[in-house]
């Protein structure tokens, strides 16, 4: 259902790199490579993908918009988040289950270098 997932940047080379190394962690690739606008896929049909805003303005965060990307297990979670900090994202919520022991729902949450939010998750149904 979801094509692709746009957030806002306002230094591209800079949010490109980050993108690169941590997305790469999962076999995600530039799919799309222009002057304003770069997209990652790893073969699946969603893309992730940052921008200069189009008016020219400021890239800002939305308040309460997040992206969320799926792992297949808790140790790439794991993996995933560290390489997030790593790079110079910042922490919103360690790796650990949410929502209870026996909800399923594994994630850890971090901000991007422009301050977008997002999370790696995994989600194993009962």
């Amino acid at each position: 259902m979801i094509g692709y997932v746009t957030v806002g940047t306002n230094d591209l080379e800079k949010a490109s790199a980050f993108y690169d190394a941590l997305l790469g962690e999962i076999g995600a690739q530039r799919a799309m490579d222009m002057e304003t606008f770069k997209a990652w896929s790893n073969g699946g049909e969603a893309m992730f993908s940052v921008i200069k805003p189009f008016d020219g303005k400021a890239a800002t965060v939305g308040n309460g918009v997040m992206v969320a990307i799926a792992a297949p297990d808790h140790a790439t979670v794991d993996k995933l988040y560290a390489k997030a900090i790593e790079l110079g994202g910042t922490d919103e919520g360690v790796p650990g289950m949410r929502g209870g022991d026996d909800s399923g729902f594994y994630a850890a949450y971090f901000r991007d270098l422009d301050g977008n939010k997002l999370n790696f998750f995994h989600f194993k149904q009962s």
